[in-house]
């Protein structure tokens, strides 16, 4: 898909979730289509590209919350910094579907899933962007 395909600006999308994860990236548009891939994200709105393929915004919907993206814009003050001390935690059902169809996508085993010590399946994957992708599936559940 190229970046004239992506979604056109319409009618705002209100964000789904609490808190909203809104990154920076070299290259939005391509992350988008990354995650489209790596995570099952949608599109759901986004700004078309300037001159120099750059976007101001790209609303996505991953395992039913939202992402935002956008490009650096150092000469509005918004450069471009390297992701650093966090991630972004993929609550899933099934750990395996949702590992290996990032890993295909290009995404980097950072930690190897597996069963941790408070008994959930977990492990942590970093996309080409930089950004770290931890995923969580529960190993039990809760008691009342």
């Amino acid at each position: 898909m190229s970046a004239s395909d992506t979604a056109q600006p319409g009618p705002a999308v209100p964000p789904k979730g609490g808190v909203v994860a809104y990154l920076t990236l070299d290259g939005a548009l391509r992350a988008a289509e990354f995650y489209k891939a790596a995570f099952g994200a949608e599109i759901v709105a986004s700004i078309p590209p300037d001159e120099q393929g750059r976007t101001m915004h790209v609303h996505l919907i991953v395992n039913g919350s939202s992402v935002m993206l956008c490009d650096a814009f150092p000469e509005y003050g918004h450069p471009l910094q390297a992701p650093q001390s966090f991630s972004l935690l993929l609550p899933v059902e099934d750990i395996a579907v949702w590992w290996d169809r990032a890993v295909a996508a290009g995404a980097e085993v950072v930690t190897p899933y597996q069963t941790m010590f408070w008994g959930d399946v977990y492990g942590q994957l970093r996309d080409p962007f930089g950004v770290i992708w931890a995923m969580n599936q529960p190993g039990r559940t809760a008691r009342s």
